[in-house]
């Protein structure tokens, strides 16, 4: 089963999103060993406008949402889904809303040269980095450390932290509902942070498996 994965790196929800497809692949797992899911991390830079320096983050979120009252409502209410899925966000250390274009031509480089395994790696230092560690995932020395750190070898990341290029369009366009942005096998979709089991329902009837009560309640 192919499972394509929309997100950005910045998106809180992404991370939860993460982890409760973790916890659904597992389900699944235990249900039908059978199965063999594929993932592919699609890259969704949601605010290319920012700088590449970056914008200081409480700021930056004050003028979007309205005022440190509005903040602090959306951060908690981010934080209790992260609970639900036993994320940690750390919003308190993060300092910059960073520029992730670097960040994620780094993971196409990952992936381009050791296959899924580094570039899994390498998504989940960037995902720990940015939202546990509240490091700024747009510094050029801050990338160089953690892809050194998961193997990436220095003419690779040389390569992506130097190009110019931008993103590609298309998986912006594909994910016009928001991200975190779920497509199973190109059949079955999922927009948001769902939670695993609703996640493992649509995964089912995507597959044409059976559906049990349980799924039945949660898709009703």
């Amino acid at each position: 089963m192919r499972i394509d994965i929309y997100f950005d790196l910045i998106c809180p929800w992404c991370l939860i999103g993460k982890r409760n497809l973790e916890s659904a692949l597992e389900i699944l797992a235990r249900q039908h060993a059978q199965i063999r899911p594929e993932l592919h991390w699609q890259p969704v830079q949601l605010l290319a406008d920012i700088p590449g320096q970056g914008l200081p983050f409480n700021e930056f979120y004050q003028r979007r949402l309205g005022g440190p009252e509005a903040v602090r409502l959306r951060q908690a209410q981010v934080r209790r889904a992260a609970e639900g899925a036993a994320v940690e966000i750390a919003f308190e250390r993060i300092s910059v809303m960073p520029n992730t274009a670097r960040a994620h031509r780094l993971l196409a480089i990952a992936g381009q040269q050791n296959g899924a395994a580094q570039h899994a790696d390498l998504l989940e230092h960037l995902f720990c980095a940015y939202f546990q560690q509240g490091e700024d995932i747009g510094d050029t020395d801050t990338l160089r450390r953690i892809a050194r750190g998961v193997g990436l070898d220095a003419k690779g990341i040389e390569r992506a932290l130097n190009s110019a290029a931008p993103l590609s369009r298309r998986e912006s366009q594909r994910a016009a509902q928001g991200v975190p942005y779920f497509v199973f096998d190109n059949r079955g979709t999922v927009a948001g942070a769902v939670d695993a089991d609703t996640l493992v329902a649509v995964m089912r009837r995507t597959l044409a498996l059976p559906v049990d009560a349980a799924c039945e309640e949660l898709s009703a």
